[in-house]
């Protein structure tokens, strides 16, 4: 499978239960916490549906109509609404390690600065340690606790960033 053949693309209806597959992979293959994560958040379900709103976006890596990973944009829920939150970032091992993840990324936080967010936030998981140094790479910082209510109450790291 050619480099040229993977695209980054918003989430399509069709798109749905591949990502949510992804998704609950990465939760066994890492031992995360499948209570308060993402793994039994209901939009994990239905992730087209839960990006249309005019102020975020939810992205997939595709290869040939193949879901390899995606992540998102939406607003920190029950805080300041000039704060978003990069959300549901996941893998295939597949494409990891191979400058995917980092693309998608950067494409998140430009959809976040075009979308007149301030502050970008993010809740991850101690395991996720690649993906949690990539976070400090880019300028964020760790917070001492969760901010607004995600209900993501397993994360255990808490990181912000000025936009």
């Amino acid at each position: 499978m050619g480099i040229n053949a993977i695209i980054i693309r918003e989430i399509q209806p069709q798109d749905n239960q591949q990502i949510e597959q992804i998704i609950r992979d990465c939760f066994h293959e890492f031992k995360i916490s499948l209570e308060g994560t993402a793994y039994s958040d209901i939009e994990t379900t239905r992730m087209f549906e839960s990006y249309q709103k005019d102020n975020e976006v939810y992205y997939v890596i595709d290869t040939d109509g193949k879901v390899l990973g995606g992540g998102g944009v939406k607003p920190l829920k029950d805080f300041e609404n000039e704060i978003c939150e990069i959300q549901k970032m996941y893998f295939s091992p597949y494409i990891r390690g191979r400058g995917f993840g980092k693309q998608l990324f950067e494409k998140c936080l430009q959809a976040a600065k075009d979308l007149g967010y301030k502050q970008c936030y993010i809740e991850s998981a101690l395991q996720l340690k690649a993906a949690i140094h990539i976070y400090e790479s880019y300028g964020f910082k760790n917070l001492p606790g969760a901010l607004g209510n995600t209900g993501h109450y397993s994360c255990g790291v808490w990181m912000i960033k000025d936009l």
